[in-house]
C-alpha cells in the first residue's frame, strides 16, 4: 500500500557508514516500523531504533535523537512540504 523506498534508505546508511539510525513515522505509518526496520537490518550493519514519539508532518523532526548518538534520520511526515510535496527525509547527523 506504501512505498517506503526501502532501497533507497538502505542505500543512504551504507552510503554513509550510518552505525546508529533512527526511523521516525507519523503513527498512520508506525505499524511498518518493525518490517522496515528489520529489512534495514537484514541489509545494513546499522542499529536501528525507532522513534514513538509525535511525528506531525514534515516539519516535526525529533532532533534530539543526536544526543543519543543517532548517525542518520530517517523521517516520514505525513504531509509534505508546501513547495516540493515531499514526505520523506534523509538527515545526515553526524
Amino acid at each position: 500500500m506504501y512505498n517506503l523506498e526501502t532501497k533507497k534508505i538502505i542505500c543512504e546508511i551504507k552510503k554513509t557508514n550510518s552505525k546508529l539510525v533512527c526511523l521516525n513515522l507519523p503513527d498512520g505509518l508506525k505499524p511498518k516500523a518493525e518490517e522496515l526496520q528489520k529489512e534495514i537490518l537484514k541489509e545494513t550493519n546499522a542499529n536501528v531504533i525507532l522513534w514513538g514519539g509525535s511525528c506531525y508532518g514534515s516539519c516535526d523532526l525529533p532532533l534530539e535523537v543526536k544526543r543519543l548518538g543517532v548517525d542518520l534520520l530517517i523521517h516520514f511526515g505525513h504531509a509534505g512540504w508546501q513547495d516540493g510535496g515531499k514526505r520523506e527525509y534523509i538527515i545526515d547527523l553526524k
